[in-house]
């Protein structure tokens, strides 16, 4: 199992809306394509409080690639993203990395 922890940095008073893009758009897309989440997070305390974190559970690289294109390039994915940033860019910029747990992880 791995995990691929991602964050979204919000242009500046924009999280709302990408909180709401995931809610109402992105988790059903997800489901469709079999993308299982293991939680979301918003900045309490840290550097910024326009940031967005998200862990994304796989079994191994090969099925991120394959499920991760697939909801990528879905045509409804597509159209609800371009919708959603009509006024204007929600996401300034994403960091991602790719986590494996440890063999005392309460996490496997």
């Amino acid at each position: 199992m791995i995990y691929e922890m991602r964050v979204y940095h919000c242009v500046s008073g924009r999280l709302p809306k990408l909180l709401h893009r995931f809610e109402h758009i992105t988790l059903k897309l997800w489901a469709k394509h079999g993308i299982r989440q293991a939680g979301f997070f918003t900045t309490l305390v840290g550097q910024s409080n326009q940031d967005l974190t998200y862990l994304l559970q796989w079994d191994n690289m090969a099925e991120r690639e394959k499920k991760w294109t697939a909801f990528q390039t879905d045509p409804e994915w597509i159209l609800a993203r371009d919708e959603t940033e009509k006024d204007g860019a929600i996401i300034a910029s994403v960091t991602n990395q790719f986590l494996q747990p440890t063999a005392f992880s309460s996490v496997k």
